[in-house]
């Protein structure tokens, strides 16, 4: 299986809702629970570690596929139920085709570039370690380009997204 037919794969979940995070109920202490964290699919490894080319080499994605869904159908069979899934770490290896990397935890914006490939670094939802406000980050991908922005909650809220990358968003 290529990267590119592997995306259908997680666009199953779409649309699905969890109500649990954002009703008054879950602020309360309500006793134990448990919650399953997993860590490095990073799809492409396999095949470069088995080939001696962790370089260059991370052009299929089956194996790791696979066990991700081996991984989401054992924990979809759990009762009771895990509070929530966190996924941590590498999700892909490097590849050909991956022009930027967007990670948090800095709690502000940064980044830099490296080669041609482009380090974002989004400040957080919550605390702000430095100038920046509360947001997110808007990330636009056309065939040519990846083009990110980053506003604030009350910036997205009021204004929404801008019209010049609501204009990609049109093209085909």
């Amino acid at each position: 299986m290529s990267a590119a037919e592997a995306g259908g794969v997680f666009r199953r979940a779409r649309g699905r809702t969890l109500d649990a995070f954002s009703s008054e109920k879950e602020r309360e202490w309500k006793g134990p629970f448990y919650f399953i964290q997993g860590a490095d699919p990073q799809f492409g490894l396999m095949k470069a570690w088995s080939t001696g080319d962790c370089d260059s080499g991370g052009d299929e994605w089956e194996q790791e596929i696979r066990l991700t869904e081996q991984a989401v159908q054992a924990i979809n069979k759990l009762n009771p139920k895990p509070k929530f899934f966190v996924l941590c770490g590498d999700l892909v290896h490097a590849m050909p085709g991956i022009k930027a990397v967007f990670s948090g935890h800095y709690h502000r914006n940064a980044g830099g570039t490296y080669q041609d490939l482009d380090m974002v670094v989004s400040s957080a939802i919550g605390c702000q370690l430095g100038k920046d406000t509360h947001g997110l980050r808007v990330v636009v991908v056309t065939a040519k380009k990846i083009i990110h922005r980053y506003y604030s909650l009350d910036e997205l809220s009021e204004k929404g997204i801008e019209d010049d990358l609501m204009d990609l968003l049109k093209e085909k």
